[in-house]
Protein backbone atom coordinates (compact mmCIF):
# COMPACT_ATOMS: atom_id res chain seq x y z
CA UNK A 1 0.00 0.00 0.00
CA UNK A 2 1.02 3.46 -0.96
CA UNK A 3 1.60 5.84 1.93
CA UNK A 4 0.99 9.11 -0.65
CA UNK A 5 -1.71 11.00 -0.28
CA UNK A 6 -3.27 11.70 -3.41
CA UNK A 7 -5.41 14.86 -4.89
CA UNK A 8 -7.55 15.41 -7.48
CA UNK A 9 -8.30 18.74 -9.10
CA UNK A 10 -11.64 17.84 -11.50
CA UNK A 11 -12.99 14.70 -10.58
CA UNK A 12 -14.32 13.82 -14.44
CA UNK A 13 -14.28 10.60 -16.03
CA UNK A 14 -10.30 10.09 -16.08
CA UNK A 15 -10.21 11.26 -12.60
CA UNK A 16 -13.20 8.55 -11.74
CA UNK A 17 -10.97 5.80 -14.05
CA UNK A 18 -7.97 6.46 -11.72
CA UNK A 19 -9.58 6.44 -8.31
CA UNK A 20 -11.14 2.99 -8.99
CA UNK A 21 -7.85 1.93 -10.15
CA UNK A 22 -6.18 3.26 -7.30
CA UNK A 23 -8.49 1.37 -4.86
CA UNK A 24 -8.08 -1.92 -6.58
CA UNK A 25 -4.79 -2.09 -7.38
CA UNK A 26 -4.62 -1.02 -3.42
CA UNK A 27 -2.31 1.52 -4.53
CA UNK A 28 -4.27 3.61 -2.26
CA UNK A 29 -6.68 3.98 0.57
CA UNK A 30 -10.20 5.99 0.02
CA UNK A 31 -8.93 8.17 3.18
CA UNK A 32 -5.70 8.71 0.96
CA UNK A 33 -7.58 10.30 -1.65
CA UNK A 34 -9.08 14.04 -2.14
CA UNK A 35 -10.80 15.30 -4.70
CA UNK A 36 -12.45 18.88 -5.81
CA UNK A 37 -14.85 20.01 -8.66
CA UNK A 38 -16.97 22.89 -9.12
CA UNK A 39 -20.13 20.67 -9.55
CA UNK A 40 -21.05 19.20 -6.54
CA UNK A 41 -23.61 16.34 -7.94
CA UNK A 42 -20.21 15.21 -9.59
CA UNK A 43 -18.30 15.08 -5.96
CA UNK A 44 -21.38 13.39 -4.57
CA UNK A 45 -21.21 10.57 -6.95
CA UNK A 46 -17.66 10.30 -6.89
CA UNK A 47 -17.65 10.05 -3.06
CA UNK A 48 -20.62 7.89 -2.78
CA UNK A 49 -19.16 5.50 -5.48
CA UNK A 50 -15.62 5.22 -3.88
CA UNK A 51 -15.91 6.20 -0.20
CA UNK A 52 -13.17 9.18 -0.58
CA UNK A 53 -12.94 12.57 0.50
CA UNK A 54 -14.17 15.15 -1.44
CA UNK A 55 -14.45 19.19 -1.55
CA UNK A 56 -15.35 22.41 -3.21
CA UNK A 57 -12.02 24.12 -2.08
CA UNK A 58 -9.07 23.14 -4.71
CA UNK A 59 -6.76 25.03 -2.43
CA UNK A 60 -7.45 22.77 0.50
CA UNK A 61 -6.92 19.55 -2.39
CA UNK A 62 -2.92 21.12 -3.31
CA UNK A 63 -2.10 21.34 0.31
CA UNK A 64 -3.70 17.87 0.73
CA UNK A 65 -1.55 16.39 -1.83
CA UNK A 66 1.63 14.73 -2.23
CA UNK A 67 0.82 13.46 -5.56
CA UNK A 68 -1.40 15.86 -7.05
CA UNK A 69 -3.87 15.01 -10.56
CA UNK A 70 -4.59 18.15 -12.55
CA UNK A 71 -7.52 16.87 -14.36
CA UNK A 72 -9.77 19.86 -15.36
CA UNK A 73 -10.92 21.03 -19.05
CA UNK A 74 -8.14 22.38 -20.83
CA UNK A 75 -10.26 25.74 -20.75
CA UNK A 76 -9.95 26.23 -17.59
CA UNK A 77 -6.41 25.28 -16.66
CA UNK A 78 -5.46 29.03 -16.77
CA UNK A 79 -7.56 29.69 -14.33
CA UNK A 80 -6.80 26.54 -12.01
CA UNK A 81 -2.73 26.68 -12.15
CA UNK A 82 -2.64 30.37 -10.00
CA UNK A 83 -4.24 28.37 -7.08
CA UNK A 84 -1.86 25.67 -7.40
CA UNK A 85 0.73 28.08 -7.41
CA UNK A 86 -0.30 29.46 -4.52
CA UNK A 87 -0.35 26.03 -1.80
CA UNK A 88 1.62 23.83 -4.13
CA UNK A 89 4.94 22.01 -1.73
CA UNK A 90 7.69 21.61 -3.31
CA UNK A 91 7.98 18.41 -3.22
CA UNK A 92 4.74 17.67 -4.76
CA UNK A 93 4.30 15.95 -7.51
CA UNK A 94 2.81 17.27 -10.26
CA UNK A 95 0.77 14.85 -13.06
CA UNK A 96 -1.17 16.52 -15.95
CA UNK A 97 -3.68 14.87 -17.50
CA UNK A 98 -4.77 18.02 -19.50
CA UNK A 99 -5.05 17.40 -23.23
CA UNK A 100 -3.23 19.34 -25.28
CA UNK A 101 -0.97 21.73 -22.23
CA UNK A 102 2.88 21.63 -22.21
CA UNK A 103 5.36 20.97 -19.61
CA UNK A 104 6.88 24.35 -20.23
CA UNK A 105 3.01 26.41 -19.83
CA UNK A 106 2.52 24.47 -16.89
CA UNK A 107 6.10 25.04 -15.27
CA UNK A 108 5.00 28.81 -16.28
CA UNK A 109 2.53 28.99 -13.71
CA UNK A 110 3.99 27.08 -10.93
CA UNK A 111 7.01 27.79 -8.82
CA UNK A 112 10.21 27.79 -9.81
CA UNK A 113 11.70 23.76 -9.26
CA UNK A 114 7.40 22.52 -9.64
CA UNK A 115 8.11 18.55 -10.37
CA UNK A 116 5.50 18.20 -13.32
CA UNK A 117 4.91 14.85 -15.62
CA UNK A 118 2.56 15.72 -18.60
CA UNK A 119 0.34 12.75 -19.19
CA UNK A 120 -1.57 11.58 -22.24
CA UNK A 121 -3.98 8.87 -21.22
CA UNK A 122 -7.21 7.69 -23.99
CA UNK A 123 -10.79 7.08 -23.09
CA UNK A 124 -10.04 2.75 -22.27
CA UNK A 125 -8.50 3.58 -19.14
CA UNK A 126 -12.10 3.98 -18.34
CA UNK A 127 -12.06 0.16 -18.03
CA UNK A 128 -8.80 -0.08 -16.94
CA UNK A 129 -7.52 -0.66 -20.66
CA UNK A 130 -5.78 2.26 -21.17
CA UNK A 131 -3.26 2.75 -22.88
CA UNK A 132 -0.72 6.42 -21.63
CA UNK A 133 2.73 8.09 -22.10
CA UNK A 134 4.56 10.03 -19.93
CA UNK A 135 6.99 13.09 -19.73
CA UNK A 136 8.84 14.08 -17.16
CA UNK A 137 9.93 17.80 -16.65
CA UNK A 138 13.06 18.65 -15.66
CA UNK A 139 12.71 18.64 -12.26
CA UNK A 140 11.38 15.03 -11.61
CA UNK A 141 13.37 12.10 -10.34
CA UNK A 142 13.57 9.18 -12.25
CA UNK A 143 11.98 7.43 -9.05
CA UNK A 144 9.19 10.24 -9.59
CA UNK A 145 8.83 8.57 -13.08
CA UNK A 146 8.30 5.03 -12.26
CA UNK A 147 6.06 6.00 -9.11
CA UNK A 148 3.99 7.98 -11.67
CA UNK A 149 4.47 5.08 -14.11
CA UNK A 150 3.22 2.33 -11.82
CA UNK A 151 0.24 4.55 -10.98
CA UNK A 152 -0.72 4.78 -14.59
CA UNK A 153 -0.49 0.59 -14.96
CA UNK A 154 -3.42 0.14 -12.58
CA UNK A 155 -5.07 1.96 -15.70
CA UNK A 156 -3.59 -0.56 -18.64
CA UNK A 157 -0.12 0.11 -20.35
CA UNK A 158 2.28 2.93 -19.95
CA UNK A 159 5.08 4.01 -22.30
CA UNK A 160 7.75 6.93 -20.83
CA UNK A 161 8.36 9.43 -24.03
CA UNK A 162 10.23 12.61 -24.70
CA UNK A 163 7.65 15.20 -24.53
CA UNK A 164 7.78 16.28 -28.47
CA UNK A 165 6.39 12.55 -29.35
CA UNK A 166 3.20 13.18 -27.19
CA UNK A 167 1.06 14.94 -30.34
CA UNK A 168 2.03 12.29 -31.81
CA UNK A 169 0.58 9.44 -28.97
CA UNK A 170 -2.35 11.92 -29.27
CA UNK A 171 -2.67 11.35 -32.89
CA UNK A 172 -2.84 8.03 -32.16
CA UNK A 173 -3.75 6.45 -28.86
CA UNK A 174 -5.59 9.75 -27.76
CA UNK A 175 -7.82 9.82 -30.80
CA UNK A 176 -7.54 6.35 -31.59
CA UNK A 177 -10.33 4.94 -29.74
CA UNK A 178 -12.85 7.38 -31.94
CA UNK A 179 -11.28 5.38 -35.00
CA UNK A 180 -11.43 2.04 -33.72
CA UNK A 181 -15.32 2.83 -32.73
CA UNK A 182 -15.88 3.71 -36.13
CA UNK A 183 -14.52 0.86 -37.61
CA UNK A 184 -16.78 -1.08 -35.22
CA UNK A 185 -19.63 0.91 -36.04
CA UNK A 186 -18.80 0.22 -39.75
CA UNK A 187 -18.29 -3.65 -39.11
CA UNK A 188 -21.93 -3.91 -37.48
CA UNK A 189 -23.38 -1.75 -40.49
CA UNK A 190 -21.74 -4.72 -42.82
CA UNK A 191 -23.61 -7.78 -40.40
CA UNK A 192 -26.94 -5.63 -41.08
CA UNK A 193 -26.59 -5.00 -44.51
CA UNK A 194 -25.63 -8.90 -44.79
CA UNK A 195 -29.02 -10.24 -42.23
CA UNK A 196 -27.31 -9.82 -38.82
CA UNK A 197 -29.32 -8.50 -35.95
CA UNK A 198 -27.85 -5.05 -34.81
CA UNK A 199 -27.46 -6.03 -31.66
CA UNK A 200 -25.81 -9.15 -32.62
CA UNK A 201 -23.68 -7.72 -35.41
CA UNK A 202 -22.52 -4.86 -32.65
CA UNK A 203 -21.44 -7.68 -29.75
CA UNK A 204 -19.54 -9.70 -32.79
CA UNK A 205 -17.37 -6.44 -34.39
CA UNK A 206 -16.60 -5.22 -30.59
CA UNK A 207 -15.88 -8.46 -29.85
CA UNK A 208 -13.74 -9.30 -32.84
CA UNK A 209 -11.80 -5.22 -32.61
CA UNK A 210 -11.40 -6.47 -28.44
CA UNK A 211 -10.04 -10.10 -29.38
CA UNK A 212 -7.55 -9.46 -32.19
CA UNK A 213 -5.96 -6.63 -30.38
CA UNK A 214 -5.43 -9.04 -27.38
CA UNK A 215 -3.90 -11.66 -29.26
CA UNK A 216 -1.69 -9.31 -30.93
CA UNK A 217 -0.45 -7.85 -27.25
CA UNK A 218 -0.35 -11.30 -25.89
CA UNK A 219 1.76 -13.00 -28.37
CA UNK A 220 3.85 -10.40 -29.67
CA UNK A 221 3.53 -11.51 -33.08
CA UNK A 222 3.52 -8.92 -36.13
CA UNK A 223 0.08 -8.03 -37.48
CA UNK A 224 0.92 -8.83 -40.23
CA UNK A 225 1.69 -12.55 -39.49
CA UNK A 226 -1.22 -12.73 -37.35
CA UNK A 227 -3.41 -11.26 -40.80
CA UNK A 228 -1.91 -14.01 -42.48
CA UNK A 229 -2.96 -16.57 -40.14
CA UNK A 230 -7.03 -15.94 -41.40
CA UNK A 231 -6.23 -15.10 -45.26
CA UNK A 232 -6.54 -18.62 -46.94
CA UNK A 233 -5.74 -18.47 -50.80
CA UNK A 234 -9.12 -17.93 -52.60
CA UNK A 235 -11.18 -17.30 -49.45
CA UNK A 236 -13.15 -14.96 -47.52
CA UNK A 237 -10.70 -12.76 -45.89
CA UNK A 238 -8.69 -11.84 -48.85
CA UNK A 239 -11.91 -10.81 -50.29
CA UNK A 240 -12.58 -8.69 -48.08
CA UNK A 241 -8.97 -7.78 -47.74
CA UNK A 242 -8.84 -7.06 -51.27
CA UNK A 243 -11.90 -4.40 -50.76
CA UNK A 244 -10.52 -2.66 -47.93
CA UNK A 245 -7.41 -2.14 -49.98
CA UNK A 246 -9.35 -0.49 -52.80
CA UNK A 247 -11.00 1.38 -50.51
CA UNK A 248 -7.87 3.01 -49.23
CA UNK A 249 -8.13 2.05 -45.59
CA UNK A 250 -4.50 1.71 -44.75
CA UNK A 251 -3.94 5.52 -46.06
CA UNK A 252 -6.97 6.76 -44.62
CA UNK A 253 -5.91 5.70 -41.30
CA UNK A 254 -2.57 6.93 -41.88
CA UNK A 255 -3.86 10.10 -42.64
CA UNK A 256 -5.99 10.51 -39.91
CA UNK A 257 -3.09 10.13 -37.45
CA UNK A 258 -1.00 12.44 -39.11
CA UNK A 259 -3.63 15.00 -39.21
CA UNK A 260 -4.74 14.27 -35.50
CA UNK A 261 -0.94 14.89 -34.89
CA UNK A 262 -1.17 18.38 -36.73
CA UNK A 263 -3.78 19.68 -35.12
CA UNK A 264 -2.86 18.37 -31.53
CA UNK A 265 0.59 20.24 -32.12
CA UNK A 266 -1.23 23.66 -33.15
CA UNK A 267 -3.56 23.37 -30.09
CA UNK A 268 -0.67 22.82 -27.75
CA UNK A 269 1.35 25.85 -29.39
CA UNK A 270 -1.76 27.70 -28.72
CA UNK A 271 -2.04 26.82 -25.19
CA UNK A 272 1.47 27.55 -24.54
CA UNK A 273 1.29 30.85 -26.17
CA UNK A 274 -1.69 31.94 -23.99
CA UNK A 275 -0.32 30.38 -21.08
CA UNK A 276 2.98 31.92 -21.09
CA UNK A 277 2.41 35.41 -22.15
CA UNK A 278 -0.63 36.10 -19.61
CA UNK A 279 2.10 35.46 -17.47
CA UNK A 280 4.66 37.87 -18.24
Amino acid sequence: MSTYRVGFLGAGNMARALVKALLEAQRATPDQILASDINEERLEAIAERFGIHTTLDNAQVVRFSDILFLSVKPQVVDKVLPTIALHLRPETLVVSIVAGVPLRALEARLPQGSKVIRTMPNTPAMVLAGATALSAGEHVTAEEVRIAKDFFKTLGRTVVLDETLLDAVTGLSGSGPAYVMLMIEALADGGVKVGLHRETALMLAAQTVFGSAKLLLETGEHPGRLKDMVTSPGGTAIAGLHTLESGGLRRTLMDAVENSTRRAAELGAEMEHKLTQDNK
